[in-house]
């Protein structure tokens, strides 16, 4: 895990993606934000030589490359997965079968996006705060 990699953001919706922006940019965190509309662009990215982000946040119904297919990708390629990128899926809404869904592709969270901006910004100071004291294995080389 990259502590000072980028936080990857997979969301197709313009007015989330610029809600995520104005809570990053009031908590003040130094990671840069690096924004995809759908899986398959993300993906894309994540395979370029040096691009090791420190946590990748996705929705689920994302165009071409759904968030769930982006997780089982990164999830069985290996040179990615060795990476050791925190995977949390944010969506709008969620029903038990998202939530196994995701949970059996190993992601290591699942959000629902609160309504106001004031719980939004709590949950990405605890995301962020979490992730930031973990270890993981690829921090003791």
């Amino acid at each position: 895990m990259n502590k000072n990699g980028e936080v990857i953001i997979i969301e197709d919706n313009q007015d989330d993606q610029f809600l995520f922006e104005t809570v990053f940019d009031t908590l003040d965190y130094p990671n840069k934000r690096v924004y995809f509309k759908d899986g398959e662009a993300a993906l894309e990215y994540l395979h370029k030589p040096g691009v090791i982000p420190f946590l990748i946040l996705s929705d689920i119904n994302l165009p071409k490359l759904t968030g769930l297919e982006l997780r089982e990708k990164l999830k069985t390629d290996e040179d990615l997965n060795l990476k050791c990128i925190p995977y949390l899926f944010f969506s709008s809404e969620a029903n038990q079968q998202m939530v196994m869904d995701a949970y059996s592709l190993s992601a290591q969270g699942f959000f629902v996006k609160p309504k106001a901006i004031v719980e939004l910004t709590d949950v990405i100071r605890s995301m962020m705060n979490y992730w930031g004291r973990c270890a993981a294995p690829n921090n003791f080389r």
